[in-house]
């Protein structure tokens, strides 16, 4: 027998955006369906954003065991048992896996289907033995990752994010398909924990979203860690069986024993019957409005599938604006242009509004400044000097875009990020006041550094010099 639900909210898939809206729609009294196939958390918990920064923090004390030496501790080379770290990379999943739980959503009062589900009319969805009629839908079902049409890969055994966690054998040499930040990342991390590992980018340059002058800070020490890096070059064949792969990529063939496909992600549209809701799509995902709205004004889109920004912070974003759309039936608008990204290889590359290149395309009296690593006292403390920040302004001190290059960019670039969502000027971070020693003084720096040529000009020089008579 089907089940039969009326609910004010239905939700296919549990990530983090599907998530945090039906926390938020079943705390304020509604009643939400929930329906998710796969594991509770989606991509970011389980295959995603935790593992991979569990296996990068384990690599980051193996590095750290290696270089020592520069602090007065002897250096050792550690003994790394892989299957140990992959205990760990679990062992944190599993610790944060209880707030995205089945059990607590049910607690909260949604009811949860652990079933694929599809639509079956404009406002009805159907899955598990369930059918739900729904004053609205969202569709939050994500990505997963793409696979591209190499020769050879059909019977070439290979890796992707969803996948290589559960690999227990540190691999004797990685190759990595792909030079974005999930390449760039998991390239890096093996490297530090004892593999040989490979990098291919058929692009010009690995991390091609961002600043070339910053991703040169991070190329270095990929470079520096083993990695070799292989720009410009498409990969034209794979072959291999287990343990044994070689890649053909120009006029260079590469061979391994590990093959990781890290080339970009497809929305996952398939099998939601998303014809019978009359909501168009197409390869880039679901089609949305500037308020996520699909061609169904009944039915909404967030996260990966949506066709944006393929963040979970953006995902969580996106829930926000449901929430104050759906619920509050307030005027709310998709800013997800505002989301800063961060990649997170050692040193950290983090990027808030427009690169240098963007804004001097975009903007003829754009205007930028630096500061380097070099010239920060904690990071002189550390030793460890990689990085510069970049913030591109409009000639009246609006803020355009920051780049930074370093350790902890990423919880460096928040202040930026939140300067360029409420339409601050460069002023604001003159005003403020950082506390000393810490790496927060880029942005200290780097805002002061914008008014050096007017503060110190012949003019100015002269200004003081008249103003001394009131002495």
């Amino acid at each position: 027998m089907t089940e039969k639900i009326k609910a004010d909210l239905c939700i296919i898939g549990a990530g983090s955006g599907g998530l945090s809206l039906a926390a938020g729609a079943a705390q304020l009294g509604r009643k939400v369906v929930l329906f998710e196939e796969g594991e509770m958390g989606g991509d970011c918990l389980n295959t995603g954003c935790v593992p991979s920064k569990a296996l990068i923090a384990a690599a980051s004390r193996a590095h750290a065991m290696r270089n020592a030496d520069k602090f007065g501790v002897r250096s050792v080379d550690p003994e790394v048992d892989f299957a140990a770290v992959m205990d760990h990379v679990h062992g944190v999943i599993e610790a944060i896996a209880p707030i995205d739980s089945q059990e607590r959503f049910e607690g909260l009062g949604v009811k949860v289907v652990r079933a694929h589900a599809a639509f079956t009319g404009e406002r009805s969805v159907e899955g598990g033995g369930v059918r739900v009629a729904a004053k609205h839908i969202v569709i939050a079902t994500g990505s997963r990752p793409f696979v591209p049409p190499i020769n050879g890969l059909d019977g070439t055994p290979y890796l992707t994010n969803e996948t290589i966690f559960q690999n227990r054998k540190l691999p004797k040499h990685l190759i990595v398909i792909g030079g974005g930040p999930i390449g760039v990342e998991l390239a890096q991390a093996h490297a530090r924990l004892g593999s040989e590992a490979t990098i291919i980018e058929g692009a010009p340059s690995i991390l091609g979203k961002d600043d070339p002058e910053l991703v040169d800070v991070v190329r270095s020490q990929l470079k520096e860690d083993g990695v070799r890096v292989i720009e410009g070059a498409m990969v034209e064949d794979v072959s291999g069986d287990e343990e044994n792969v070689t890649v053909r990529a120009g006029s260079q063939t590469i061979s391994g024993t590990h093959l990781l496909l890290a080339v970009g992600r497809t929305p996952t549209v398939d099998g939601l019957n998303l014809e019978a809701a009359g909501v168009a799509y197409d390869n880039k995902g679901v089609t949305v409005d500037d308020g996520l709205r699909t061609t169904n004004k009944r039915v909404y889109a967030m996260g990966d599938v949506a066709g944006g920004r393929q963040f979970t912070h953006v995902a969580g974003y996106h829930a926000s604006v449901l929430v104050r759309k759906i619920l509050f039936k307030a005027p709310a608008k998709n800013n997800e242009h505002l989301a800063p990204w961060v990649t997170y290889a050692d040193p950290e590359l983090a990027q808030a509004g427009l690169t240098e290149r963007e804004a001097k395309d975009r903007y003829d009296d754009a205007k930028t400044v630096t500061w380097s690593a070099s010239e920060n006292d904690r990071a002189q403390a550390e030793r460890d000097t990689r990085g510069l920040i970049k913030v591109v302004t409009k000639k009246n001190g609006e803020i355009l875009g920051a780049s930074i290059v370093g350790k902890g960019a990423g919880d460096l670039i928040l202040p930026w990020a939140h300067a360029l969502a409420n339409g601050q000027k460069i002023k604001s971070f003159t005003n403020a006041i950082a506390p000393y020693p810490t790496r927060s003084e880029l942005s200290k720096r780097a805002a002061g550094q914008w008014y050096t040529p007017a503060l110190f000009s012949p003019r100015t020089r002269k200004l003081v010099s008249l103003l001394s008579i009131f002495d």
